[in-house]
């Protein structure tokens, strides 16, 4: 299933439309704009097995980028632009990009990383033009829509941030199939546990560099349904567009939950979402009070899951069953749940331990990192896999999580590593030691909060403060600088030289807004 194959059938359907503009692309637009940058990939040398980088905005011609990838057999890695330029050039060189996109709304990001990724690398841009890029538009102008005899199936490589703070590559086995044929893994997941059909239009509120968003407009594209992509998100304009554009299905992550509830009653009243049948929600724990209400107002169309990038397994919950089990996120949908002891054992019903998916075969490798694939298997049980979180199930078969992976921080359904920032805040001469943790937040689930000691005789005051962030917004994104930065002298570590973060959390989650 893609795409091109509702083409014969419905050739001028809204494949995908810009929310904000009604700007349509249709389904035979789509095919064809495809098969033209598919053809201008093939002629720059790109073959099947190679890689793909692309850093854009929610433009939709992503869209044409992203099938052209899918029908050219290469793997296609979507870089998270609000990363700093070596941030990104460091995705770019570890993927082994042979090609890299940038849309032109990024002229900033895209000089200073033309100038850090390797000089092999062909620098293509699309949208406009940019300094130091060819163009995409201009080359696919030139080519046939004309299908390439070959047109092998490709997949997604995306990056999760490692506890290292170095991101890491998530690379699948490439499909042994044609781009036509039937067997796509997300797709069947959206036909299977969610019904989704051709006539579903489907809101997408998030960046399309996340795996959710991406994954999931590819899948209903296949399926023949439209999707309607939100520049970003804004909880008033999200319930607008479910009334404008008749929404059937939408995905979110609980912050936008608490946004809309924020807003007052007659606005939330004031739009039709009455076409609304589904609204699936995930990559934070959403806070059992919230999505009571999202319930109460929506109606019980809220699916959970439970997953990750490396898509190694799921669990779903629908909202009957969440309301006799609140808290929980679901049974496996996806491979064969196990919660595992220290020493790998399986254990009992109501024990908190590991999880792990089981499945046929490994379904990822961490790409140049196969510690990292190793760390990530079970040690008697090669093709059950952990991303590291942990929980446990009840008599049922319900997961509930009891942890995160072990310092991981999600704020607003992002995942952000504190290693990376500690490592920051450690290289300047005033500190003498930092631990990043997070804290609690009715709003973004949890905020970054940094605790510096700083070097003995140094005033501990606002101007440090300002110096000190002023330095992290030189190295790392925005959205992982620190909303709370506090002083301690006495940063608890054990003998072995460990953070002992439970210790600080327990310190600061009830003070999180002190200076």
């Amino acid at each position: 299933m893609y795409p091109g194959a509702y083409v014969a059938t419905t050739p001028d359907k809204a494949a995908v439309i810009v929310a904000e503009t009604g700007a349509v692309v249709t389904f035979a637009e789509l095919e064809a704009n495809s098969i033209r940058i598919a053809r201008v990939l093939h002629e720059l040398g790109l073959r099947r097995g190679d890689n793909l980088a692309v850093l854009a905005t929610n433009n939709i011609q992503v869209f044409d980028i992203y099938w052209a990838a899918m029908r050219s057999g290469v793997y296609l890695t979507m870089v998270n632009w609000h990363l700093t330029a070596p941030e990104g050039a460091y995705i770019v060189e570890d993927c082994d990009a042979k090609i890299v996109i940038v849309d032109s709304a990024l002229p900033e990001l895209a000089g200073t990383l033309a100038d850090l990724i390797p000089a092999n690398v062909i620098r293509l841009s699309f949208g406009g033009e940019l300094e130091g890029y060819a163009s995409l538009d201009a080359a696919a102008a030139l080519e046939s829509d004309v299908p390439l005899p070959d047109q092998p199936r490709g997949a997604d490589m995306l990056y999760s941030s490692g506890t290292t703070g170095r991101p890491k590559g998530i690379k699948p086995a490439l499909p042994d199939r044609q781009i036509q044929d039937a067997g796509d893994q997300m797709t069947v997941m959206n036909q299977t546990a969610w019904g989704v059909t051709d006539s579903d239009v489907y809101l997408s509120p998030a960046p399309l560099y996340h795996a959710a968003p991406l994954r999931t407009c590819a899948s209903v594209q296949a399926l023949g349904g439209t999707v309607v992509v939100m520049n970003r998100f804004n909880e008033e304009k999200a319930l607008e567009y479910i009334e404008k554009y008749r929404v059937t299905y939408s995905q979110w992550v609980p912050t936008m939950f608490v946004r809309m509830l924020k807003l007052p009653q007659e606005t939330r009243e004031r739009y039709d979402i009455s076409s609304l049948r589904l609204a699936v929600h995930a990559a934070a724990p959403c806070p059992v009070d919230v999505k009571r209400r999202m319930i109460e107002w929506w109606g019980p169309i809220l699916d959970e899951y439970y997953s990750s990038t490396e898509l190694n397994g799921m669990t779903i919950v629908h909202s009957d069953e969440w309301l006799r089990k609140p808290g929980t996120v679901g049974r496996a949908a996806l491979g064969v749940l196990h919660i595992c002891g220290e020493n790998g054992e399986d254990l009992p019903v109501g024990e908190v331990g590991t999880l792990y998916f089981e499945r046929d075969a490994l379904p990822f490798n961490y790409h140049n990192a196969p510690e990292k694939t190793r760390e990530a298997q079970h040690p008697e049980h090669p093709t059950w896999t952990t991303t590291g979180d942990v929980g446990y199930v009840d008599e049922d078969g319900y997961l509930f999580l009891t942890d995160r992976k072990s310092f991981m921080i999600i704020s607003g359904g992002v995942n952000i590593y504190p290693q990376e920032i500690e490592n920051a805040l450690i290289e300047h001469p005033s500190v003498l030691d930092a631990a990043v943790i997070g804290v609690p937040d009715d709003e973004m689930g949890e905020i970054v909060m940094a605790v510096v000691e700083p070097v003995p005789g140094l005033e501990a005051d606002d101007a440090l403060r300002d110096e000190l962030l002023d330095h992290l917004r030189g190295q790392i994104a925005k959205y992982k600088l620190p909303k709370r930065l506090v002083f301690s002298t006495d940063l608890p570590r054990t003998p072995t030289g460990k953070l002992v973060k439970g210790t600080l959390r327990a310190r600061y989650s009830d003070n999180a807004g002190a200076r």
